[in-house]
């Protein structure tokens, strides 16, 4: 009796374990999977940060296997990034490099999504990314590989090879929501999505950035204009950035960063503020600003949606340097 049912019990274990795999072998996300799952955070990081979305997507396939990694289902960790001595949050144990190395946990993949953007806007040794084109994915590989984020010798091709493969690079485009559902499954995207920054925006046809101030959108009674691939509004009497914040959703604090300003600085009424964080260089075909009476080093930032550190840096300035009318200033 007691053989029958140890023989039983064996055959419940074995078939529980049969099923448990099974279940997992079902479970597991395909690259497409993954790519329609994420593409849209990545998409409004993108617009916000800099960031190829294309690069985004390949670096979270890549080091989290799709989502299938211990790592990024132990912890949410979609990108690797290690706990480094300014990190307060969660911490899982992983062998990497070397044995029950620290690694961050998430609560959500979303959380660990912006972690990585602000961890590449943050690092200093990752500046010289931003100097590239957004829709220049192999330039920011090699330079994730340069600037030390990942060990593998051959890094920066497998992230080229995977955009490739998955034509990823479409998502860097303009509209390229729509254009990489058109190009790889025939369906329709809207430009936003939910987990954008500024809200839903309607769709549009392709904008030439040159094209200095056109309308997208409306929200709240704030017209929603895009310049150099950014989307910005003008303040109206009275307004905080913490009032126009709170309609798009943002902090007062980023906004502030996004506008290159000081803390208890308000924007003047009609004064440009980017709801998005500016980009490195003027995405145009001019190479070159003849500055006007009146103008500053920030004013210009302002008027191109370039981020006034990297313009005073590509002028050999300070930020604060004064200009003259006449001057001609480097914008890319």
């Amino acid at each position: 009796m007691i053989f029958y049912r140890k023989a039983i019990s064996a055959l419940l274990l074995a078939v529980i374990v049969c099923a448990t795999a099974a279940a997992q072998k079902r479970a597991r996300m395909t690259r497409e999977e993954y790519i329609d799952r994420y593409k849209r955070i990545a998409v409004a990081h993108m617009e916000r940060y800099g960031i190829p979305a294309s690069i985004t997507m390949a670096q979270g396939i890549l080091e989290s296997d799709c989502g299938n990694s211990t790592l990024s289902l132990s912890s949410n960790n979609h990108f690797g990034i290690k706990c480094k001595r300014n990190w307060t949050g969660e911490r899982v144990y992983h062998d990497d490099d070397e044995r029950g190395e620290c690694f961050r946990k998430y609560p959500d993949v979303e959380s660990s999504y912006a972690d990585h953007a602000e961890f590449l806007d943050s690092q200093s040794r990752y500046d010289s990314l931003f100097a590239y084109s957004p829709t220049d994915y192999r330039s920011w590989a090699r330079g994730l590989k340069a600037a030390g984020y990942a060990t593998a010798p051959d890094y920066a091709e497998r992230l080229i090879r995977i955009i490739e493969e998955s034509r990823l690079y479409l998502l860097d485009s303009d509209d390229g929501l729509r254009l990489y559902a058109s190009q790889t499954s025939g369906r329709e995207e809207t430009w936003f999505a939910d987990n954008s920054s500024v809200g839903s925006v309607a769709e549009t046809d392709r904008i030439d950035p040159d094209d200095y101030r056109v309308t997208i959108n409306a929200r709240q009674g704030y017209n929603i204009y895009r310049s150099n691939g950014l989307f910005y509004v003008t303040a109206k009497e009275g307004d905080t950035y913490a009032s126009i914040g709170s309609i798009f959703r943002l902090s007062a604090k980023n906004l502030r960063r996004f506008n290159d300003r000081r803390a208890g600085d308000e924007p003047a009424k009609g004064e440009v503020v980017f709801i998005q964080k500016k980009r490195r260089q003027w995405d145009g075909n001019m190479h070159f600003h003849v500055a006007l009476e009146g103008e500053t080093l920030r004013s210009v930032a302002q008027s191109y949606g370039v981020q006034l550190r990297s313009l005073a840096r590509m002028n050999r300035l300070k930020p604060d340097s004064p200009i003259s009318k006449g001057d001609r200033l480097r914008i890319k």
